[in-house]
């Protein structure tokens, strides 16, 4: 259930977009001058660029999807320019397109499937040692046994299933659907936009594949497109390793330092901090830690009052409330205080944990099931005219939090309230 809450749209959307726009612009009749130069220079471009990029940060399943797709593209656009030279295919162009149909899904399902978990450099020798032996397989028994080779892929296996739709041959249908599958497993087990980007980039190659000679820029544009992808999925997972939490998905620090040079001239910040957090580790181990801290984002993730929380480092958490005064701010505070407060997490031996989430139910409740309360202590300051920066406002609240651990803890309380008054509102009866 966890994996699937992962599922995310916004991992989809990106590739979505150029996905429609490859379809739309390689179905036109013509295109202008600039674009039909620009995408016969993108592929190469993609593959240089990108292929550094993974290259440089040890992304070797991006690197080795981009050459496949360079690679298809090469050959496919080496026959492509022949027919508008000459006015007609040449005389390998059956063979070479057949195999690209069968090599282009295979080698992309195996690289997109294949996880990074070995020595880098160890990974990128095997890589490549199978781009090379398929590769060089298929190219020895192309120039050894060219007609051969044709009738074998062109051959109708299962006469049943074919139908006048197919215009691939029959063998790339089923690596397809193969590839398929895997991917689509891979994203549901691990919900990621890379994961996304790749199921949607078979997809353009299924639909370009039939219209590279029927289209004049199906080949140029989608090749570009699912490249671009790839390349655009690969940023986006490093622009969440830098400002995305990954442990709790909050904003991480950086996030929260980009949002405080964005600020209006009257806002509201809080500092919350998980209540004796040191004694949930050293008492239940960090596993348990970890369940208390996404517990408590997911909680302050659903703040009223136009706020967005952050996790500011360790257990302690950021709230910033944009154009907002103290006064109206307040309540949504407290209303996540006492949320988490009610809040019961419950403890399971990890020796007798349920298999299914059936049984989870059932055991919930339980006797031998244990419990941990959560609590937060909050500081909450307001931008004041003598405060210059974010930064000391988030001092101010930071002291005010610091006053909150002192009264006793499980409160709220604002920069210069006074000892005696220990909440600001009153949990409701």
């Amino acid at each position: 259930m966890s994996r699937l809450a992962a599922v995310r749209f916004s991992h989809f959307l990106p590739s979505l977009l150029l996905l429609a726009g490859g379809v739309l612009a390689a179905a036109l009749p013509s295109l202008s001058e600039f674009f039909t130069s620009l995408f016969n220079v993108l592929p190469t471009l993609l593959l240089l660029l990108g292929g550094s990029f993974c290259l440089v940060y040890g992304r070797q399943r991006e690197l080795f999807l981009l050459l496949v797709l360079y690679l298809g593209y090469f050959l496919l656009d080496i026959q492509l320019d022949h027919y508008r030279a000459e006015g007609r295919v040449r005389d390998d162009a059956a063979l070479v397109f057949h195999l690209c149909s069968l090599l282009l899904p295979l080698l992309y399902g195996l690289y997109a499937a294949w996880q990074e978990r070995t020595h880098l450099l160890q990974d990128l020798v095997a890589r490549a040692a199978v781009l090379l032996a398929v590769g060089g397989v298929a190219l020895a028994l192309a120039q050894r046994y060219p007609q051969a080779v044709l009738q074998w892929l062109a051959l109708i296996r299962w006469p049943t299933l074919h139908g006048e739709w197919m215009s691939l041959v029959q063998l790339a249908y089923p690596l397809f659907l193969l590839g398929f599958v895997l991917l689509l497993l891979q994203y549901l087990r691990a919900p990621r936009p890379l994961h996304a980007a790749q199921l949607l980039g078979l997809s353009g190659l299924l639909w370009m594949l039939p219209k590279i000679f029927s289209l004049p820029h199906a080949l140029n544009v989608m090749s570009s497109q699912v490249m671009l992808m790839l390349v655009a999925a690969v940023a986006h997972e490093a622009y969440q390793m830098a400002f995305r939490d990954e442990l709790t998905g909050l904003p991480g620090r950086r996030a929260l330092n980009e949002r405080l040079q964005r600020l209006p001239r009257h806002y509201v910040i809080a500092m919350a901090d998980v209540d004796h957090f040191k004694k949930f580790n050293d008492s239940h181990g960090h596993d348990v830690g970890d369940q208390v801290l996404r517990l408590v984002a997911s909680q302050l993730r659903k703040v009223g009052g136009g706020g967005q929380a952050y996790r500011y480092g360790g257990e302690e958490f950021t709230l910033v409330f944009p154009g907002r005064t103290l006064d109206e701010c307040l309540p949504h505070l407290e209303a996540v205080r006492q949320a988490v407060e009610g809040y019961r997490l419950q403890l399971r031996d990890k020796q007798q944990r349920p298999r299914d989430d059936r049984q989870g139910r059932a055991r919930r409740g339980s006797a031998a099931a244990g419990e941990v309360s959560v609590t937060l202590s909050m500081g909450v300051a307001e931008r004041e005219a003598r405060q210059g920066n974010p930064e000391e406002v988030i001092k101010a609240a930071d002291e005010a939090l610091y006053s909150a651990k002192s009264a006793g803890r499980n409160c709220i309380r604002s920069h210069g309230q006074r000892r005696g008054a220990v909440r600001l509102v009153r949990p409701s009866p």
